[in-house]
């Protein structure tokens, strides 16, 4: 068999990784993975019709390439005529972690910011009703929103800070990060359980009470008191 000894060439360009800001500096976060944590505030449960269940969180994946910075106008998505925001917290880490314990989980995180997790809640919605994956409904191009990061030791530890989505001039969603029915290190603990985490990896926290469609023109603008602002214009359906 001939082996070519010729430097291999890509059959087509790699897609650009992520490259998420962090404030104050120049240099950029990779983003590797992104997970995505469901029915984190006990309100937002109830609205949803479940109740907060305490015996372990669950989780959702977007692909990293669902990744799209703050200060930006995205398409109304296709397939979808109930396309939702959700306000998180979003925990960036720096760090490997593989079963890492609740009192080292923090050790690991590189910084914080405000995201938007998008959803096409009628997708999600049919595919929950039929016990399907939610996939159509969260692992879409453009669903996973990102203002740029704050490193840890300038966000100081997680409590009172007020939590809040504006959408064209209305509130739409307030709470506090004390809210979180799973805090950070819980849910860094448990999901390295299951995952060798690292370096690149993004957690979406979960969102409070108030979640509702948007249409196109809408101006959203989600704030967490000490993080930048994430902004996010949705424009025409193309």
């Amino acid at each position: 068999m001939n082996v070519s000894t010729a430097t291999p060439a890509l059959v087509f360009p790699a897609p650009a990784q992520p490259l998420v800001p962090i404030l104050g500096e120049t240099s950029l976060y990779p983003v590797h993975r992104i997970f995505c944590v469901g029915r984190n505030y006990a309100d937002h449960a109830k609205e949803m019709g479940h109740e907060v269940d305490r015996e372990a969180p669950f989780y959702f994946t977007k692909p990293a390439t669902a990744t799209v910075l703050s200060d930006t106008t995205i398409p109304y998505p296709p397939g979808t005529a109930n396309y939702h925001y959700e306000m998180e917290l979003v925990v960036a880490l720096g760090a490997p972690a593989f079963r890492i314990t609740r009192e080292r989980a923090l050790d690991v995180v590189f910084g914080y910011a405000a995201g938007l997790d998008m959803t096409r809640r009628d997708l999600q919605l049919d595919a929950r009703a039929k016990g399907r994956p939610w996939d159509l409904g969260k692992a879409f191009e453009q669903s996973a929103v990102i203002a740029p990061l704050t490193r840890k030791e300038s966000f100081g530890a997680i409590g009172p800070q007020r939590i809040a989505l504006d959408v064209s001039g209305a509130v739409r969603q307030e709470a506090h990060l004390s809210d979180l029915v799973w805090s950070v290190p819980e849910l860094i603990s448990h999901l390295s359980g299951y995952y060798h985490l690292g370096p690149g990896d993004l957690i979406y926290t979960g969102t409070p009470a108030g979640v509702g469609a948007v249409e196109a023109g809408a101006v959203l603008t989600g704030t967490i008191d000490g993080l930048t602002p994430v902004h996010l214009t949705i424009g025409p359906a193309q």
